[in-house]
């Protein structure tokens, strides 16, 4: 079984009952909650590009909003001399801690400095994050080629391409491994169905190239095929991943939940970002058994925009929204994510992306004036 809703409390005051704390009461639902006495503790690592800029943004509405978090702050960046063994400890000691972090992108340098397995890469490794969740939604006010859209892309994470396997047999020719597992396959594809069943979905898809990579993605297929056996409600199906890329482009309405090993995820991420308003617009999450990542979507850190107060905060504001909810804050998981999609629809404050001329300080003062029953200064 996997966990969606695992959390660290650290209890600042204890002399309520946990149904308050964690405002559980029948009270009505716009009705602000009382100040909770439980504060979360969650990890933030603001990575590389615009990612500071962004987590500085989710600060201030979470100021704003009264929101009962409290991050711990770790720079950890392999282009910025800021990557050691002992900053990896660190963050990895308060992970484990708190069971939920924020995460901007760690940009890999694509210079081979004698490691192979990238910050990122082992982050996710260590903690077995296995599962990468993108929900790919459409957003009320921004229109693009297709509207009202609403799929999820979920992509095993830890072995495939990214195995980080690589070596030179003799000059001149690299060979780079592409592990699949029967094991991880079957993890990922219980993951979606289950995922499916808990969220009301009705379709899991299996992206692969088995075709071509007849054992590893026949693996893989074949361990999705046996996993579908168990959800005989969940509608069952598998494409290639090069028609897949083509269908979403034509037709990304026949997709629900879609399943996918590691590379292929990473593109259907990316493509599927760009259908909704790019990577400025679209959260994700990252899963192992025990914790849980936040993040954007598709993965980019941005660089050219560094220090312009140009980027979009959109998606790490509704990935923090996610987060919210993960931890049972629903009241202000809704408010956070009500306020971004208000600002959205009303269309007045845009970033650049999304064909405007607004700061991220513009947008993130927007979406500030939008929260429900802010506190009073």
């Amino acid at each position: 079984t996997y966990f969606f809703f695992v959390f660290s409390i650290t209890y600042t005051v204890s002399q309520c009952n946990i149904s308050k704390c964690l405002n559980l009461s029948d009270q009505h639902p716009e009705a602000p909650p009382a100040r909770a006495d439980a504060t979360f503790r969650v990890t933030m690592v603001p990575g590389d590009g615009v990612g500071p800029e962004l987590m500085t943004a989710v600060k201030e509405v979470f100021k704003a909003g009264d929101v009962p978090v409290e991050f711990e702050e770790f720079h950890l960046s392999e282009v910025q001399n800021m990557a050691s063994e002992e900053k990896l400890d660190q963050v990895l000691t308060s992970m484990k801690t708190n069971k939920v972090a924020m995460k901007g992108k760690i940009h890999t340098p694509m210079e081979f400095k004698g490691e192979l397995a990238s910050y990122e890469m082992r982050l996710r490794r260590k903690l077995d994050l296995f599962a990468n969740v993108v929900h790919v939604n459409s957003l009320p006010g921004y229109s693009t080629r297709h509207n009202n859209l609403d799929l999820v892309i979920i992509r095993e994470q830890t072995e495939g391409e990214y195995s980080s396997l690589e070596h030179e047999s003799v000059t001149g020719v690299i060979e780079c491994l592409k592990i699949i597992t029967r094991e991880k396959s079957r993890r990922i594809a219980k993951f979606a169905f289950d995922y499916a069943t808990k969220k009301g979905r009705n379709k899991v898809t299996a992206v692969h190239k088995a075709n071509i990579m007849k054992l590893a993605d026949g693996l893989f297929l074949q361990s999705c095929a046996e996993i579908a056996q168990l959800y005989p409600k969940i509608q069952y199906e598998n494409i290639i991943i090069d028609n897949c890329c083509m269908q979403l482009v034509q037709n990304p309405y026949q997709f629900d939940v879609l399943v996918m090993p590691n590379l292929y995820g990473n593109i259907i991420d990316n493509l599927a970002a760009g259908l909704v308003g790019g990577a400025g617009v679209v959260p994700g999450e990252s899963y192992s058994a025990e914790y849980a990542v936040f993040e954007t979507g598709a993965r980019h850190p941005f660089a050219q925009a560094v220090g312009r107060n140009i980027a979009n905060p959109t998606a790490m504001l509704l990935s923090a929204s996610n987060m919210l909810r993960h931890l049972n804050l629903e009241y202000h998981s809704n408010m956070v994510s009500d306020a971004v999609k208000r600002v959205i629809k009303q269309g007045k404050v845009r970033t650049r992306d999304l064909g405007g001329y607004s700061t991220t300080s513009d947008f993130v003062r927007a979406v500030v004036e939008n929260l429900r029953h802010r506190p009073a200064n």
